[in-house]
């Protein structure tokens, strides 16, 4: 499973790429439920992303016009992204293949990946597609994979549309057909283990990644490199998803990342930002920044008799000290 993070400018390009993001996905989350970025963004994050690495595009849900669509998707090839996605909410069945088959021909001579791509809340919304046609659509629009993703905004995610085990056959028939099979739609820490049984080519996140868990917050690094290390271990057979076993580092997690700076603070009032943290929410991963050494022993004295859990300490290249903490569940 490849790891995309969804990101909005090039300081949270650089940031996924710290984290280890295998794809960078360019998208533009304050227009309409979802849309597409200005090309030049997507120029410079194309120029800053390594060529190893895989630079995407999203333009979110597209409006039911073969030749606007097609334009863009050609200007998606034009900048060099590796693949482009074209997403449909309430467009006919007949009517999505014919504007994916004209992005398909967009792409010729482009090496730019067309990417399907329907909403799993779909029947929330008038006129919705259904999202269990997206094998079909991407089969009959010769697409060279396709997404699920979701449109809602109420804190309820991909597993809540659609059962694992609906797409972990539809993620079978996909890869079958030679189809690049891709999820999204609030994924958090705690679904890797239904993600791992489905093993789609592709995890698209970016709330899981963000500070605070929140998608409207920036991406941080750490918790990117934090969601890799999670798909990796289940990738290499160290966490066994199938018996129900769970790394520690997602024991209760909801998939949340709060960031408490203590720079310019006394140890004081960093153990009472730390306590409050963890007393309005229990379920984020808390990372905090500390000025110097010795203020971190208060911390751990103050996790070790809160019975917290101390992941990891590191000291950073101006002497500062992070500690992650994950707060025992209540």
């Amino acid at each position: 499973m490849l790891l995309m993070v969804s990101i909005q400018d090039l300081p949270e390009a650089h940031q996924a790429l710290r984290g280890g993001a295998d794809i960078v996905d360019v998208k533009n989350l304050q227009e309409a439920l979802v849309g597409s970025a200005e090309p030049s963004l997507v120029k410079q994050v194309r120029e800053t992303v390594p060529p190893e690495h895989h630079a995407s595009v999203t333009l979110g849900v597209v409006p039911n016009q073969a030749g606007t669509v097609a334009m863009a998707v050609y200007t998606a090839g034009a900048l060099n992204a590796t693949s482009v996605k074209v997403g449909f909410m309430r467009s006919e069945y007949d009517e999505a293949v014919e504007i994916l088959q004209a992005s398909k021909r967009a792409l010729n001579g482009f090496d730019t990946k067309l990417i399907g791509s329907l909403f799993a809340d779909n029947h929330l919304f008038d006129g919705g597609l259904e999202p269990r046609r997206m094998v079909d659509l991407a089969r009959d629009s010769e697409c060279d994979g396709w997404l699920i993703d979701t449109l809602s905004k109420d804190g309820r995610n991909l597993f809540d549309f659609i059962p694992e085990v609906e797409l972990r056959d539809m993620v079978f028939e996909g890869k079958r057909l030679g189809m690049s099979t891709a999820l999204s739609g609030h994924l958090r820490l705690d679904d890797i283990d239904e993600l791992a049984r489905i093993n789609p080519d592709i995890v698209g996140v970016r709330g899981a990644v963000c500070a605070k868990g929140e998608r409207t917050e920036g991406v941080y690094w750490e918790a990117v490199a934090e969601f890799k290390r999670q798909l990796d271990v289940r990738r290499s057979g160290q966490v066994d998803v199938r018996d129900g076993a769970h790394a520690a580092s997602t024991n209760g997690a909801q998939g949340g990342w709060v960031v408490i700076d203590g720079t310019g603070k006394s140890c004081a009032s960093i153990l009472a930002e730390l306590a409050e943290q963890v007393e309005s929410n229990s379920k984020s991963f808390v990372e905090v920044i500390m000025p110097d050494v010795l203020n971190t022993y208060d911390v751990l004295v103050w996790a070790e008799k809160g019975s917290h859990s101390v992941l990891t300490q590191r000291k950073d290249d101006d002497g500062s000290m992070r500690i992650l903490i994950q707060p025992s569940v209540k």
